[in-house]
């Protein structure tokens, strides 16, 4: 296990399109590695929040007639996208002592909705915010 997490962390800290994303973000060298080759090119989106639709991080529609409801999330993307979010979600509202805005948000929607809706919804952010930092080639701001 210690060799595959030294591979993963040496891969992340040479690649340069990998780097920027794990330094800018907070996330680790899995999430950032995942994320890279899943969306390959930045331009693929027209939108960063596209990103989220495409791991599947959406609620599913139903419509028919006068009726539409919303349900529980699509899962209509990747799968090892979606997952790797979702954990850098969760140790985003549960483990991380630095605050910053996205952890407020998550942790008051936790309050109000629930703590799986939240890290859900973090999560979908959380990759539009990726995709931001990496199409714009700016750095995270804590604040």
């Amino acid at each position: 296990m210690q060799a595959s997490n030294s591979l993963l962390n040496d891969r992340a800290k040479t690649d340069e399109v990998v780097r920027p994303v794990d330094e800018r973000s907070g996330v680790g060298p899995i999430t950032a590695l995942t994320f890279t080759s899943t969306i390959e090119h930045t331009h693929r989106f027209a939108r960063s929040d596209d990103v989220g639709a495409y791991a599947g991080l959406v609620p599913r529609r139903s419509q028919s007639g006068e009726r539409d409801t919303s349900g529980h999330i699509s899962k209509a993307g990747d799968p090892m996208l979606r997952k790797a979010l979702y954990e850098a979600a969760n140790v985003a509202l549960s483990q991380v002592n630095r605050p910053f805005a996205l952890q407020q948000w998550g942790r008051k929607m936790a309050e109000t909705k629930g703590a799986r809706r939240a890290r859900t919804a973090v999560a979908r952010k959380l990759a539009a915010l990726l995709h931001s930092l990496w199409l714009n080639e700016t750095e995270f701001c804590w604040t």
